[in-house]
């Protein structure tokens, strides 16, 4: 971490979900960028059809990188987009109806509070949901 700018600088792992290469907006988490957006703002980020149902795709909502599931129940989740242990992808997660393990290392995340059940550091979990066939995530 810089203590400087109190931005932790994170290695991005080679992400298989498409348009998460290494430099996108949606992996790209060496520097500071713009500013986050004010808390509680909804920003449409895709389609509920491009992520297929039991798996993640990582979004851009404001700025603000985010992995966003749809698990086979239909129902959708969202957290950050890297992991904190290792800046691991975790749109490429494997998912169930109680946590998210992240692809790299195999800790388990909650959906409901985000708590790592695995003793890792928690992540964060965002508000989402469908609207008009729209994935809607607040920031």
């Amino acid at each position: 971490m810089s203590a400087a700018t109190g931005v932790r600088h994170l290695e991005a792992a080679r992400p298989t979900t498409p348009g998460t290469e290494p430099g996108s907006p949606a992996t790209d988490v060496r520097g500071p960028g713009p500013a986050a957006p004010p808390r509680g703002t909804t920003y449409a980020v895709g389609r509920v059809e491009e992520v297929p149902p039991g798996e993640g795709r990582a979004f851009v909502a404001g700025g603000v990188q985010v992995a966003v599931f749809r698990l086979r129940d239909g129902s959708l989740h969202a957290t950050q987009a890297a992991c904190p242990h290792a800046g691991g992808p975790l749109a490429d997660g494997q998912t169930d109806v109680d946590v998210l393990v992240c692809p790299l290392h195999l800790y388990a995340y909650r959906w409901t509070d985000g708590a790592s059940t695995s003793g890792a550091a928690p992540i964060r979990v965002y508000p989402v949901h469908e609207s008009g066939g729209e994935i809607v995530v607040e920031v």
